[in-house]
């Protein structure tokens, strides 16, 4: 199976590859809700990132390939416990946090290219408000 992710936000298409050697469990997990398209909404706690919050639910998983201060395009699937289960998208520089105090998310993919359009569409949202973010295999 590929590792390969097409990321839309808003109207930008992201290339993405999973994690998958070193999450598995979480890269499983998540391509089991693909395609999976939420609003992504500008990080409340967390610096220069998007969080597209999915509420409180068990997604049987722990923390793996940890990350607190993610890089731009270093995408974490949080699993809940501290706070809601989410899906951070880091367009800067960030440290994962919530109302709570600090957080791991689990590095299950990272947005691969042009990640100076990844921070314009990040300070999009920022300013704009919430864009549409839609995760989906890649054509082969």
């Amino acid at each position: 199976m590929s590792d390969r992710l097409k990321v839309t936000i808003g109207d930008q298409v992201f290339a993405a590859r999973l994690e998958r050697a070193l999450a598995p469990r979480t890269c499983a997990v998540f391509e089991a809700m693909l395609p999976h398209q939420d609003q992504l909404i500008q990080a409340r706690w967390s610096g220069a990132a998007c969080w597209s919050p999915m509420g409180e639910r068990d997604l049987g998983l722990g923390p793996e390939n940890t990350l607190h201060e993610p890089a731009p395009g270093q995408v974490l699937l949080y699993p809940g416990g501290i706070s809601e289960v989410e899906i951070l998208v880091p367009y800067g520089v960030t440290r994962f946090a919530c109302v709570d105090g600090p957080l791991a998310g689990n590095h299950v993919l990272t947005i691969e290219g042009d990640l100076a359009r990844l921070a314009e569409v990040g300070c999009q949202v920022m300013w704009g408000g919430a864009k549409t973010i839609r995760f989906e295999r890649a054509p082969d």
